[in-house]
C-alpha cells in the first residue's frame, strides 16, 4: 500500500514537470492537442473534431436550395465508386449538373445537412474574401504590400511580400507543412490559443512572390491582412460576402484560435454540409455572379483559376487547377480528401467529403482519389 502511494506521488510529481516543461518551452498547445485529438484515438485532425473547438457562427439568410435535375438518383454507384467510398470512409458524394443535383448520397450515418470540416477548404473561401476586399476598395489590389497591415512583415525580404503572395502561396517564409509532428507550426497553429502571435514569429527566409509553396501560413497572413483592412471580423465578413448571398441552407461554424483572442483558423475549419460547400464552386464557375447579382469581379475570378507560376500549373490564386482527360478542373481540397471539383465546360460540380484519402498522400500533391472521383462521376453521367 505503501509503494503504491509512493509510486502516485513520484507520478504525480513527473506530470506536474511535465507541464511545467511545456509551459516554459512554449509548447503547452500539445496539452489541447492531447486532449482533443490524441487522446480520442487520432494522429492527426479529424472530421468532425469542430465540437473540441471554440468556434463562431456564420449565419445564413433566406435559403436557397439547389434544384433537382430531372434525371435525379436515377443511376447508383460504379462498383469502383462503392469500394473506394468504404475503403475510404466517404460521407457525402454530390454530382450537381447544369446547377441541380444529379446524384446525391450519404453515409456513415451522416445526411445531406450534416456538418464535416471543410479543412484546407477554406483557404478558397478566404482567396475570395480578399478578391470581395479589393471589389469593395478595402485592398487596392493583389500588389498592396503586406507590410501596410502586418507590422511584423516590414523588414527586409518581407517588404516584398504582396496580398496576392499570400493567396498564391509564394510568400517565402519558413512555414512547415507538416500534419503529423507534434511540434511542426502546422500542429501548433491548429491548437495554439493565440494564433497572431504564432504567425508574427515567421520568418521571410527567400525572396516572395517567385515560387509557389504550400503553406497554410499564407492563408492565415492572408485572414489578418483582411481583417485589419476592412475592420470586421473574418467569420462576419464571410456571412455577408458569401453565405447569406449564395443562398445557403444552413449556417455554418468557423473555428477560432480561442474565445480570448476570437481570430478564425483561416486555412482550414469552416464546417458545413456538400451542397453548401458546393455554392462556392458554383460562383467560380460562374465568373463571379449569382443570380444575376456580381458579387466578386469576373477578370479577378478568371485570374484565380489561372497558374500564377508556369513551373506550378497546379495552383492560381486560392485554387487547385488540374487536367483530367483533356478537361480542365478547377477544386478546393481539403485534408483527408474533402473535395469541390468543378468541370464549367461540362456544368458539372463533385462534391466528396469523408475520412480519409487515397494512401498515396503528399503535401500538395494529387493523390489518385481524385481522378477516381472525376472518372467514376463521368461513367455514372455516360459524358
Amino acid at each position: 500500500m505503501k509503494l503504491t502511494k509512493k509510486l502516485l506521488k513520484v507520478l504525480a510529481v513527473l506530470f506536474g514537470l511535465l507541464i511545467a516543461i511545456l509551459y516554459i518551452t512554449d509548447t503547452d498547445y500539445l496539452i489541447k492537442a492531447v486532449r482533443t485529438i490524441y487522446m480520442q484515438g487520432y494522429t492527426t485532425a479529424f472530421l468532425d473534431d469542430y465540437k473540441k473547438f471554440d468556434y463562431q457562427v456564420v449565419e445564413n439568410g433566406t435559403p436557397q436550395p439547389w434544384p433537382t435535375h430531372k434525371n435525379y438518383n436515377t443511376v447508383i454507384e460504379t462498383e469502383t465508386l462503392q469500394k473506394a467510398n468504404k475503403d475510404w470512409g466517404t460521407v457525402a458524394y454530390v454530382i450537381i449538373k447544369n446547377d441541380s443535383v444529379w446524384f446525391e448520397n450519404y453515409y456513415d450515418g451522416y445526411n445531406k445537412d450534416s456538418k464535416s470540416n471543410s479543412f484546407s477548404m477554406a483557404k478558397s473561401y478566404v482567396s475570395g474574401l480578399m478578391g470581395k476586399a479589393i471589389k469593395d476598395g478595402y485592398i487596392k489590389s493583389l500588389d498592396q504590400p503586406v507590410c501596410d497591415f502586418l507590422p511584423a512583415f516590414c523588414d527586409g525580404e518581407a517588404a516584398k511580400m504582396t496580398v496576392g503572395d499570400l493567396s498564391s502561396m509564394s510568400s517565402g517564409t519558413n512555414w512547415d507543412e507538416a500534419y503529423y509532428s507534434p511540434l511542426s507550426i502546422t500542429t501548433r497553429a491548429y491548437f495554439d490559443d493565440d494564433l497572431e502571435k504564432v504567425m508574427n514569429g515567421l520568418k521571410v527566409v527567400t525572396e516572395p512572390g517567385k515560387a509557389f509553396k504550400y503553406a497554410s501560413g499564407d492563408t492565415q497572413m492572408l485572414a489578418m491582412v483582411i481583417e485589419k483592412a476592412t475592420g470586421k471580423k473574418l467569420y462576419n465578413y464571410l456571412t455577408e460576402s458569401f453565405w447569406k448571398p449564395l443562398g445557403s441552407e444552413n449556417p455554418t461554424l468557423w473555428q477560432v484560435d480561442s474565445e480570448e483572442h476570437d481570430l478564425v483558423k483561416a486555412y482550414c475549419c469552416i464546417t458545413s454540409n456538400a451542397k453548401d460547400f458546393a455554392r462556392f464552386g458554383k460562383l467560380y464557375k460562374d465568373h463571379g455572379k449569382w443570380n444575376g447579382k456580381q458579387i466578386l469581379d469576373s477578370t479577378f475570378v478568371a485570374k484565380s483559376l489561372k497558374p500564377r507560376f508556369p513551373n506550378s500549373p497546379e495552383y492560381g490564386y486560392g485554387w487547385w487547377l488540374k487536367t483530367q482527360n483533356n478537361k480542365d478542373f478547377f477544386m478546393m481540397r481539403g485534408h483527408l480528401g474533402q473535395y469541390v471539383i468543378v468541370q464549367p465546360e461540362d456544368n458539372v460540380i463533385i462534391v466528396r467529403l469523408g475520412h480519409q484519402k487515397s494512401p498515396d498522400a503528399g503535401i500538395g500533391a494529387y493523390t489518385k482519389d481524385i481522378s477516381l472521383y472525376i472518372d467514376e462521376a463521368y461513367k455514372m453521367m455516360n459524358k
